[in-house]
């Protein structure tokens, strides 16, 4: 470790990002009024503001020398860099000059005073759980400096005494993140029209006092096609010559690997890399790095929530400080904080996260707190509190290896014992589907939902009294009984063929289960943006996964009685509770993921039991779990494949497994789809129109499906001829006997009206394709 007498005051601390929804939701709260007609334009920026405040004021306290701005997004930051760019869909003009009204109609659709407007295609963040919307690009396409958030954002923070350095998606990555709408053009080649754009906005940001830039290009972590190596060549040849501003070229998600050249010859002042997705880059990067360029060390993990080991963190600054000097040397997140919850001292309930788990545990603001604390021991000028912070991290990091808590030998014997016959249907999918239609007696196109029904208000000021004490556990049981009950009712009377019970018992679809899973803890304030205002609060797996009793029978048996349709059974699977938690990491996330496939596989055993005949294992999650580099997608997607089928292989032939997936490129995993030989497979494919079935198609699929067929991300309720157009579409890619139709994901965050009406009308379209290939 650095030594006390040998200070290195040069020593800097970079953060990439800061959480956005407030520690308390405050910005979902405003953006759910604003929608609602409750609040003001000026309300939400207010409440926006603030967050931003409050969030810069923190970082400089803490110490923080590069701080970032613009960071905040109202929604989300791909989309902010479209306003920013121009990169506005024509359809979208109708609307006026309101930017902000425009803003969420692109991200949201809307259906309001005679403007029926599909929003833009959403699609996962890389290999995260966070959804971001995908620009759309057209030949010819043209750009202007139309907002100047990220430029009012930074003299916003100055007026409050807070530098900070301005945060952009690259003009590479900008590109590469879009689609294009326009046949036989690349997208690649509207990179010199949108770098004026750039260039112009680095000159205001310059003017305006801005000394550091942050430019995202987390590509560079992927593997490229010449194509896009030269278009970073082309880039920052220009971008890096234009201004006096100090380019930080900022690398997340993994190594730099075969790109790390590329990197270094580009006209940048630092350069960041992830050394916690990827550790053995270090040595490379340093030995490579030009006399002229910094480095930050992404040290401090920007992706889950526990402790940094400080000790073996200084081994890697001093490494860095060794090779390169103090002044060349930047401490930094291993990307933003958006991925984690904002303060862990929020926690107080010890019944759901124990303080002997706590204690292992960092928040953003902890994390940033970490970092200050890494620099004043690296820069040797620490204090008695700073040792005494550093003795305690010891001790906890300590602890957690040596911890009882996190293994269990029944559930290592039981992982040990698993054989090849517990990852195969007794039969192949053709001898399964005779049994299961026989069974099912259901319709051509047959028509179910997701899952999950409208979590109206009511029912969740339920569940809070619940947990507070205030309403008991028999009157809580009756109130979700009745709501379940209701819920049957409507889908009956809208006549859909495959029912579900709703999910009212339920929080989160992750969150659900793992409250009823051994090696498990929970928050009460640690949420993490998924998308626009919507939030979720992932669990923390710190020990060994088992499942102690069943968790859904009772509820799903309940449902079935009430009807005599079919009624499904509702699970999440195990690579999606896996990749929605916060997981542990001192064993491999395939061992965990077994656990779970163990569970679930118990529970779904439970359920046939049961009488339940469709069983929905639901697996949005598997795509997002993919790798980045393909070099490494084989190892993952061996043992995600073979946890789902250890989870659904359990069952008789004639009890029908089905999945669902949303938000997702599939092209390149077919194959492995395929081997999970679920049933039936939902998809969305609604705002793609149907474009994700194509693949499929290819592939000759030869399970069922169920593509999307309207947007339940969307607030507008579509007409029965728009869904009907896409079942048109759906049956020139799949067979008709193949077709479910179906909404593309839950509907619990709708409301009951809209619902209502977009499933009738999805009925409807049913029907009428019905009727076209019955005759």
């Amino acid at each position: 470790m650095t030594k006390v007498n040998q200070p290195t005051s040069a020593i800097r601390t970079n953060v990439l990002g800061y959480p956005r929804i407030g520690a308390w939701r405050e910005l979902k709260k405003a953006e759910e009024a604003y929608w609602a007609g409750q609040k003001t334009e000026a309300e939400l920026l207010k409440v926006g503001a603030e967050i931003r405040k409050s969030n810069w004021l923190l970082q400089k306290s803490l110490g923080i020398d590069l701080i970032p701005s613009s960071d905040f997004s109202y929604y989300d930051q791909v989309l902010d860099m479209a306003m920013t760019l121009g990169a506005v869909p024509e359809r979208y003009a109708a609307l006026g000059k309101n930017k902000l009204e425009q803003y969420f109609a692109m991200a949201r659709g809307v259906q309001t005073n005679g403007n029926d407007l599909t929003a833009m295609e959403m699609t996962k963040w890389f290999d995260t759980n966070y959804h971001y919307i995908v620009p759309e690009f057209v030949r010819g396409q043209t750009f202007c400096l139309n907002d100047t958030k990220i430029i009012d954002e930074y003299a916003e923070a100055r007026a409050l005494g807070v530098e900070t350095k301005p945060v952009l998606i690259g003009p590479v990555a900008f590109l590469l993140l879009g689609k294009e709408k326009d046949a036989g053009f690349d997208r690649l080649q509207l990179l010199e029209p949108i770098l004026d754009v750039y260039a112009q906005l680095l000159h205001r940001l310059e003017q305006a006092g801005a000394k550091y830039v942050q430019i995202d290009e987390p590509h560079l972590s992927l593997d490229l096609t010449d194509s896009s190596k030269a278009a970073y060549v082309r880039a920052y040849n220009k971008l890096g010559r234009q201004t006096g501003l100090k380019i930080i070229l900022t690398t997340y998600f993994e190594g730099l690997r075969d790109n790390l050249d590329l990197a270094l010859s580009l006209p940048v002042d630092m350069l960041h890399v992830d050394l916690v997705r990827c550790p053995q880059q270090l040595d490379e990067v340093l030995a490579k790095l030009p006399q002229n360029m910094c480095l930050s060390l992404g040290v401090i993990d920007g992706r889950n929530i526990w402790k940094n080991d400080l000790t073996h963190t200084m081994g890697i600054v001093d490494k860095a400080v060794a090779t390169l000097g103090a002044d060349r040397v930047v401490i930094g997140a291993s990307c933003s904080f958006l991925h984690v919850p904002y303060d862990l001292s929020l926690e107080s309930d010890e019944t759901a996260l124990p303080a002997s788990v706590r204690q292992w545990m960092a928040f953003a603001r902890q994390k940033t707190e970490e970092l200050a604390l890494l620099k004043h021991l690296a820069s040797g000028n620490a204090d008695d509190e700073a040792f005494e912070a550093y003795g305690r991290n010891k001790i906890d990091i300590s602890a957690r290896r040596t911890s009882p808590l996190t293994h269990n030998v029944d559930v290592a014997k039981r992982v040990a014992a698993i054989t090849p016959d517990d990852k195969h249907r007794k039969s192949a999918f053709a001898k399964r589907a005779e049994l299961q239609h026989a069974k099912l007696h259901l319709p051509l196109f047959p028509t179910t939902t997701i899952g999950s029904f409208p979590q109206t208000a009511e029912v969740r000021g339920w569940r809070q009294k619940h947990r507070k004490g205030e309403l008991s556990d028999a009157e809580y049981d009756r109130l979700l009984k009745q709501e379940t009950e209701r819920c049957i009712r409507r889908q009956e009377q809208i006549g859909l063929d495959v029912l579900v019970h709703g999910e009212f018992e339920r929080n989160d679809m992750v969150e659900y289960f793992g409250e009823q899973l051994d090696g498990f803890a929970f928050t009460q304030n640690g949420w993490v943006q998924s998308y626009g205002s919507r939030c979720v609060k992932p669990p923390v797996i710190y020990g060994d996964v088992q499942r102690p009793h069943a968790m859904t029978v009772g509820w799903s048996r309940y449902a079935g009685q009430l009807t005599l349709k079919p009624v499904k059974g509702m699970l999440t699977g195990p690579v999606t509770i896996l990749e929605w938690s916060f997981v542990r990491d001192d064993q491999p996330r395939s061992a965990t993921c077994l656990q779970i496939a163990l569970s679930v596989r118990d529970e779904v055993k439970d359920l046939e039991a049961a009488g339940i005949g469709i069983i929905q294992i639901d697996e949005p999650a598997i795509r997002e779990g993919l790798p980045l580099r393909k070099s490494d997608w084989d190892e993952y997607l061996h043992w995600a494949v073979e946890s789902f089928r250890i989870a659904s292989s359990g069952v008789d032939d004639a009890t029908q497994i089905h999945t669902h997936m949303c938000y997702s490129e599939f092209n390149d995993i077919i194959e492995h789809i395929g081997l999970m030989d679920a049933d039936v497979i939902t998809i969305e494919c609604s705002r793609s129109q149907m474009e994700l079935l194509d693949v499929f198609g290819k592939y000759k699929y030869p399970n069922e499906i169920g593509p999307g067929v309207y947007d339940i991300h969307s607030a507008r309720v579509p007409e029965m001829k728009e869904m009907l157009g896409l079942l048109h579409k759906a049956v020139q890619h799949i067979r008709p006997e193949q077709l479910w139709v179906n909404p593309d994901c839950g509907l619990k965050t709708r409301g009951w009206a809209e619902t209502t009406a977009a499933l009738e009308r999805m009925v409807q379209a049913a029907h009428e394709i019905r009727k076209e290939y019955e005759k």
